[in-house]
This record gives C-alpha cells, sequence and structure tokens, in this order.
C-alpha cells in the first residue's frame, strides 16, 4: 500500500493536528477581550452607593440583632 512512510507521515499529522489547533485557539489574544467583558458583566465594578447601600443594610441588621437579644435578657431578669 503506501509503506512505512505514508505510516509515520500519517502518525505525524494525526499528532501534530490536535496540537496546532491547542496551540492556535489557546492564544491570549484571541480570548483576552472576551473574558475581560464576561468578567465585567458577572461582576461590575462596585460603586460607592452600592458599597454604602450594604454596610447600612449590615448595620441595621446588627442593630436588629442586638434589640433581639436585649430584649430576651430583660425577660430572663424579669423572671428572676
Amino acid at each position: 500500500m503506501g509503506g512505512w512512510q505514508l505510516e509515520v507521515f500519517r502518525m505525524g499529522v494525526y499528532m501534530a493536528f490536535p496540537v496546532g489547533l491547542f496551540y492556535w485557539f489557546n492564544q491570549p489574544e484571541y480570548f483576552e477581550k472576551w473574558v475581560v467583558e464576561k468578567k465585567r458583566q458577572m461582576y461590575p465594578p462596585e460603586s460607592k452607593n452600592n458599597h454604602d447601600q450594604i454596610q447600612n443594610l449590615i448595620k441595621d441588621m446588627k442593630d436588629k440583632d442586638k434589640e433581639v437579644y436585649l430584649r430576651q435578657l430583660q425577660q430572663m431578669d424579669s423572671r428572676n
């Protein structure tokens, strides 16, 4: 049929093709823009307003928990 030279050539193509594609498609310039864009969509930069709202919510929740705790302590004291 083709001999050993053809088999060596075919094996070289079989091995070089996936390695070449891996090299070609994993170059940073091909997907860097896409990755940065997706990251910004998933994790938008924090704004000062959002940060303040989150901090206020945390403070309100802590205050509410303190009130509940103090009420429970007062009830325990009144029982004794």
